[in-house]
Parts: structure tokens; C-alpha cells; sequence
């Protein structure tokens, strides 16, 4: 059992790293006055989202407390609540880490490109290394305490319950002041992105933030903490303690190989970022796949290559889908270069053409999943599928570290804008910011393929709860639960879950209309009233902007927040177990799917515009470049906002599931 502390031991490396990284960042220089009063105006904004996130989520955890403390005792309600408070301070400590680095990293691009790199890398770094270190330092200390992974499952209910509201908020914020600020600024006053006359410009550097650090860290947090309790609790009923140790010991195999990964990212001043950032990546897979063998072979002897290969399977994921995504959404690809060339015949031929790109993009990833699931089950049955889930998420910290990086060169590309530096600077900034580009289109790819085998793990291990309940033993063929097709409820139930991802997609994208909306009329409202904006002598209202898209993100959260919550529950006691694994079928199913198709569609109609503002096509101020902003636009809240949201919806509904299946009565 000595080997149980290893877990917890790795996750405090991990969070010392974290500290390790953001003392480095901030020994950097902020550079000229006007760069830190932006990057301080970024900062203010980006904190008092959060905080009013987390404010108006006290309530609803608060009542979730008390509920799990009346219905099974203390245990359950602190693993939920210890969750909820780890997600939190993720999300906290990477957006503080994302918004003091990004006038760092602008003041390190005057210098050097591999300086700029590094400084933002090791950014994202430290929200990197904070989601895995907490993840695996609160479900291993959990499990210390209570020795039951089935009431350790709470943890990842409280994670996944923060994440979809960080998700769905987070994407409400920065999709408002994107679309705005550009309607309004670019397309219709004509001024570059970025430009501080426009007064949207700030609550946009905020949105990436808010989006891509606190949403994506929040979602990954999330999978990493469910699949490792999936994990547990099929290994504990399959293979004993043995079972529950060996995903606690992968989980921290992953940290170590990220942490070993990051000393290799750098690169030169004539160098490509991306190269130096796939190699962190590489080196991450590489080295856990290595520390996987030997734990296997460690743990289980011969049973282990199985187990093994199921791990295996899951770090091919990994790089599958973020091959599939690169195909579908660089703009050095001919989906994309297909899209920019339809907008040559105006906006309509432009969507049509990305909805077709992102309907096509949900192929080729299911054919990656189906296959691991399909290996990880052959070579180690229902706890391989969860181990593959767990290869997976065992590398979150890199990828973590790599997607936020994103947001930082963003941001720095920003500031060197609106703080008027030379084009030498502004070209190192927006080399990291096409770098940015691609790494988060395949973290969104990432999240996706966790998310959908973090669901298989929780629907596996759902079973395997049902099979213990004695109120349901009717149900199950030796010992197993049973569902059969051909039964109403099940069918019901399939619908009811594909129904739920379109209806919280539908929300969530008439949300971001509606405080787009708010957002372009307050744009329009300074740009009359405050005289001297478009001559550069008037300072725009950028605190107003921010208002409106925190208001409008904590407002919209909540409807699909409930639905989230709610609706697992509702079947599982109304119409019974079965129709909840037929549910979770149908949720997962329709959700992943959904996710893969905005998130590429998305994906590619943004690279489609800056395919065109490279000068091919005519470059900017065509008709071509006008129909591309505008398929940008309409992908934005896909790619950002509702197709983000999937990934926690199937979650929250497989961890929910796993709770009540004690509960069920038929």
C-alpha cells in the first residue's frame, strides 16, 4: 500500500512545479506603462468574471451539500464539495498565471522570439500543471481518507458541476464581446482587430482568457478526475486494490512525463513555435507510454501487456484526433482552403460550405474512438476501456500548458497593438498567435476525445454499480445489467439523452445572440456619444463592454446548468435504471457528436478568414474577406461556446448517474 502515496506525493510536485513557474513569469518585465495598464485592465476584468461566477454558484453547491449530507452522510457531501473548491482554485490560479503574462510575453517578443515562447508556454504551464496536480492530490487523498472510490465519485460531481457552468459561462463572455467587436469595429467602422478604439477590445482579451484558460482547464479538470474514479471503481470490483492503485500510479506517471516535457519546448529565433510545442507533446506521450509498461508489467505481470495496450490505445487518441483536427481546421489544409474559396460567391456559400466541412469532420474521430474502445476492451475488457480513457487524460498537464499558452501569445499580440509597437514585435506575437490557433483547435479535439471516453468509462462503471444495488437485481443476466433494445423505456430513454445536448446547444447559442446584441448596440452607443474615439483622442468605455458580457454570461448559464443537473436525475427516478443507460447512451452519443461537428466547423471558418488576410483571394477589404468575417461570426459561438459545452454535459450526466445508481429502485 506504500505505492498509494506516490499518487498524492506526484500531485504536490506537480502544484510546486506550478509555483515554480508562475514566480518565473513574474520575475519578467511588464515592459512600458501603457502595456501594464492593459495588461492590469485585462486582469481586473478576467478576475471579476470569475468572481461573480463563483459567487453565483455558492447557492447551488451550498443546496448540493446539504442534499448528499442528508442522503448518505458527511462523505459523500466533502468529496463534492472538495471538488467544486479544486476546480475553482484550477480555474483561479490559471487565469491569474494567462493575464500576468500576456504584457510579459510582449515585453520578451521585443527581445526574442524563444524568450516570448517561453514566458507564455510557462503561463500555461502553471494552469497545466494545477488542474493535474489537484486533480490527482484530491481523488487520491480522498481515497486515503475514506477507502471507497464509490464515494469519492462526488469529487468528480462537484468538478464536473464548476466545469460546465465555467464552460458554458466562460463561453457566453467571449463569444458576446468577439462577435461585437468585430460587427461593429471590423466590418462596419473598418478598423483592425485589436484596435484600441475599439470599446470592446478589452472585454475580448478578457474572453480569451475566460474561454480558453478557466473553461478549458475547468472541462479537463473534470475528465481527469472522473476517469480516474471510473477507473477505480471498475478496477475494484474487476482486479482488487491493485485495480485502484494502478490508475491513482498512470495519473501520476503523466505528471511526471510532463514535467520532464516542458525543460524540451524551446525554440530559435527563425524556428516554428508549433515544432517546439509538438515536442512537448510527443515527449509527454512518449515517456508516459514507457512508465505505463513498467507499472503494468509491475502490477499485474502477464495480465498486464493487455492493460497496457489499452493505455496505449488511449494515448493514440491523443494524437489521432489532434491530426484529424489539424486536417479539418489549419488553414494549411484544403477543408478550409475549400471554405475561403466559397466566400469568394459571398456569406451563404461560405456557411454552407464550413457546415458541410464540420459535418464531414465527425467521421474520421469516430472511427478512432470506436476503434480504442474496441482494442482497450479486447485486450482488458471493461477496465481497459476506462484505462484507455485514463492514458488519455494522463497527459492533461501538457496539453493544458499548450492550450493555454494560447490565450497569453493572444493577448500579447494585443497589447503590442493597442500599445502602438514597432511591426518587428507585432510579427514575433503573431507567429505564436497562429501558433495559438492551432493548439487550441486541437485541444478542443482533446477534450472531445476525453470527454467521450470519459463517458464509456462512467457508463461502464454506472453498470457496475447497478449490478451491486439489491433493489435491482431483477434487472441484470448474470450479475450483469442487461439493456435490451426492444424496451420502451430504454428507447424512451435514448431519446430523452440525444434530445438534451440540441436543446442546451440551442440555449447557449441564443445566449451569445442576445448579449451579442447588447454588445454591438453599447459599441455603436460610444462610438456616436464619445467624441474624438475614431481620431484616437477619445478613450472608449472598455469597463461598460466587460459589464455586458459578464452579466450576460452569469445570466444564460444558469437554464443550462439545470437541465444539465436535472434531467439524469429526472429519468433515473421516474422512469428507472434502465432508462437511464439508455440515456447516457443517447446523451453521449448526440453529445459527442455535436461537439465534433461545431468545434471543426468552427475551427475552419476562423482559419478560412485568416487564410484570406494572409493576401490570398485579395486579402482584406474584399468581398471575400467580408463573407469570411462573417462565417467567423457564426462560427464563433460553435467553436466556443455550445460545442465547448458537450464535453462537461456528458460528464456531468455520467457522474450524476453513478451517484443515484445506489438510489434506483427499478
Amino acid at each position: 500500500m506504500e505505492l498509494l502515496y506516490v499518487a498524492p506525493f506526484v500531485g504536490l510536485v506537480a502544484l510546486l512545479f506550478a509555483g515554480y513557474f508562475m514566480v518565473s513569469v513574474l520575475k519578467e518585465s511588464q515592459g512600458t506603462p501603457r502595456m501594464q495598464e492593459i495588461s492590469q485592465a485585462i486582469f481586473e476584468g478576467a478576475m471579476a468574471y470569475l468572481n461573480r461566477q463563483y459567487k453565483t454558484l455558492i447557492p447551488f453547491t451550498v443546496v448540493i451539500f446539504a442534499i448528499l449530507f442528508a442522503v448518505d452522510g458527511y462523505k459523500l457531501a466533502v468529496s463534492f464539495l472538495v471538488g467544486a473548491i479544486c476546480s475553482a482554485i484550477a480555474g483561479y490560479v490559471g487565469m491569474t498565471s494567462t493575464t500576468k503574462a500576456n504584457a510579459r510575453t510582449t515585453e520578451a517578443a521585443r527581445h526574442s522570439l524563444n524568450k516570448a515562447l517561453n514566458v507564455s508556454f510557462k503561463a500555461g504551464a502553471v494552469m497545466g500543471m494545477s488542474v493535474a496536480g489537484l486533480g490527482l492530490l484530491g481523488v487520491s487523498v480522498l481515497y486515503i481518507l475514506f477507502r471507497d472510490p464509490v464515494v469519492i465519485n462526488s469529487f468528480a460531481f462537484g468538478a464536473s458541476a464548476i466545469a460546465f457552468f465555467a464552460r458554458v459561462g466562460g463561453g457566453i463572455f467571449t463569444k458576446a464581446a468577439d462577435v461585437g467587436a468585430d460587427l461593429v469595429g471590423k466590418v462596419e467602422a473598418g478598423i483592425p482587430e485589436d484596435d484600441p478604439r475599439n470599446p470592446a477590445v478589452i472585454a475580448d482579451n478578457v474572453g480569451d482568457n475566460v474561454g480558453d484558460t478557466a473553461g478549458m482547464g475547468a472541462d479537463l479538470f473534470e475528465s481527469y478526475a472522473a476517469t480516474a474514479i471510473a477507473a477505480m471503481l471498475i478496477g475494484n470490483t474487476l482486479l482488487g486494490v491493485n485495480g485502484v492503485l494502478f490508475p491513482l500510479l498512470i495519473g501520476a506517471a503523466g505528471i511526471a512525463a510532463s514535467i520532464i516535457s516542458t525543460f524540451i519546448v524551446r525554440t530559435s529565433e527563425d524556428g516554428d513555435p508549433q515544432a517546439a510545442l509538438n515536442m512537448g507533446l510527443w515527449g509527454t506521450n512518449i515517456i508516459t507510454g514507457i512508465f505505463a509498461y513498467l507499472l503494468a508489467n509491475y502490477l499485474f505481470g502477464a495480465k498486464g501487456f493487455g492493460i497496457f495496450v489499452a493505455i496505449v490505445s488511449g494515448l493514440a487518441v491523443n494524437v489521432l484526433i489532434g491530426m484529424i483536427t489539424e486536417h479539418y481546421t489549419s488553414h494549411a489544409k484544403l477543408p478550409t482552403r475549400e471554405i475561403a474559396d466559397a466566400s469568394r460567391t459571398g456569406p451563404a456559400t461560405n456557411i454552407i460550405t464550413g457546415i458541410a466541412t464540420g459535418l464531414k469532420s465527425t467521421a474520421a474521430p469516430t472511427l478512432v474512438f470506436v476503434s480504442a474502445t474496441w482494442l482497450a476492451y479486447t485486450m482488458a475488457g471493461t477496465y481497459g476501456i476506462a484505462m484507455a480513457a485514463m492514458g488519455m487524460l494522463c497527459t492533461a498537464a501538457m496539453v493544458v500548458a499548450v492550450d493555454s499558452f494560447g490565450p497569453v501569445a493572444d493577448n500579447a499580440g494585443g497589447i503590442a497593438e493597442m500599445a502602438e509597437l514597432g511591426p518587428e514585435v507585432r510579427v514575433k506575437t503573431d507567429k505564436l498567435d497562429a501558433v495559438g490557433n492551432t493548439t487550441a483547435a486541437i485541444a478542443k479535439g482533446f477534450a472531445i476525445g476525453s470527454a467521450a471516453l470519459t463517458a464509456l468509462a462512467l457508463f461502464a462503471a454506472f453498470a457496475e454499480e447497478v449490478a451491486k444495488n439489491p433493489s435491482l437485481t431483477g434487472l441484470l443476466s448474470n450479475g450483469h445489467l442487461v439493456v435490451n433494445l426492444t424496451e420502451p423505456n430504454v428507447i424512451i430513454g435514448i431519446f430523452l439523452g440525444a434530445a438534451v445536448p440540441f436543446l442546451v446547444c440551442g440555449i447557449t447559442m441564443e445566449a451569445v445572440g442576445k448579449a451579442a446584441f447588447q454588445m454591438i448596440e453599447e459599441v455603436r452607443r460610444q462610438f456616436r456619444e464619445i467624441p474624438g474615439i475614431m481620431e484616437g483622442t477619445g478613450r472608449p468605455d472598455y469597463a461598460s463592454c466587460v459589464d455586458i458580457s459578464t452579466r450576460a454570461a452569469i445570466k444564460e448559464m444558469v437554464v443550462p446548468g439545470l437541465y444539465a443537473v436535472g434531467s439524469p436525475i429526472a429519468v433515473g427516478f421516474i422512469l428507472g435504471a434502465k432508462a437511464l443507460a439508455g440515456f447516457l447512451a443517447g446523451i453521449t452519443a448526440a453529445g459527442v457528436l455535436l461537439a465534433i461537428f461545431m468545434a471543426n466547423s468552427g475551427g475552419a471558418w476562423d482559419n478560412a478568414k485568416k487564410y484570406i488576410e494572409t493576401g490570398k483571394l485579395g486579402g482584406k477589404g474584399t468581398a471575400a474577406h467580408a463573407a469570411a468575417v462573417i462565417g467567423d461570426t457564426v462560427g464563433d459561438p460553435f467553436k466556443d461556446t455550445s460545442g465547448p459545452a458537450m464535453n462537461p454535459l456528458i460528464k456531468v450526466a455520467g457522474t450524476i448517474s453513478l451517484l443515484i445508481a445506489p438510489l434506483l429502485f427499478f
